[in-house]
């Protein structure tokens, strides 16, 4: 069953007021639309894993947590979200589209939407530049951006581009894909990051984060 325009106007509007439009020189930070308790100090500096309740991230939301000190973006995406990532003339230029850099945790994200459901991403969200925190952009051609944005995140330091699935644009200074960390679904609404369902994982790292 379709939504109808109401529903789907207001998913646009919740879509668009979390999107981060610099201008004037002027870098502006986005506040989290959905807030979450962080876990303790002592749990992050152990890299302990967390619950991630996602019951109400609407399509085309994003959430921010902490984990191991990092911000772990979880990303609803939308059906024309997914459909955007199978174009051919956006996976040509992209530096790795089948992920064969050692960026996720393990063969079951490596695919073309690098999770474990299509419609969920989960990623670090830092620059594998310099470290830096990119922005989530899911507006399509913005004037800052270009006709050839279709959707992702923008690093505002240096300018690296990396699609919704988190994959780095070519000729960026950014050279890796964002890291997908080890998770699974303990439920339809929970994620618990930092480990997989047997435990494992939970020492893992990326080439670089």
């Amino acid at each position: 069953m379709k939504d109808g325009p109401e529903k789907i106007n207001r998913r646009r509007f919740l879509i668009t007021a979390t999107t981060v439009i610099g201008g004037g020189g002027l870098v502006a930070l986005a506040i989290p639309f959905i807030s979450y308790m962080n876990p303790g100090a002592g749990a992050i500096a152990a890299g302990v894993p967390v619950d991630v309740d996602i019951s109400k991230v609407e399509p085309g939301m994003m959430l921010t947590v902490r984990w191991r000190g990092r911000p772990l973006w979880v990303l609803r995406r939308t059906e024309e979200q997914l459909k955007v990532l199978q174009k051919p003339g956006l996976v040509k230029r992209l530096v790795d589209p089948d992920s064969q850099e050692a960026q996720q945790y393990g063969a079951e994200v490596v695919n073309w939407y690098r999770s474990l459901k299509p419609e969920y991403l989960v990623i670090v969200g830092i620059c594998t530049h310099l470290g830096c925190v990119p922005l989530y952009r899911p507006d399509i051609e913005p004037m800052d951006l270009g006709p050839t944005w279709l959707g992702g995140f923008y690093c505002p330091c240096h300018g690296s581009r990396y699609d919704l699935s988190g994959r780095v644009f070519k000729n960026m200074p950014a050279p890796l894909n964002l890291p997908v960390v080890p998770y699974y679904f303990k439920n339809d609404t929970l994620i618990r990051v930092g480990e997989l369902s047997d435990k494992s994982g939970q020492n893992w790292a990326p080439n670089t984060w």
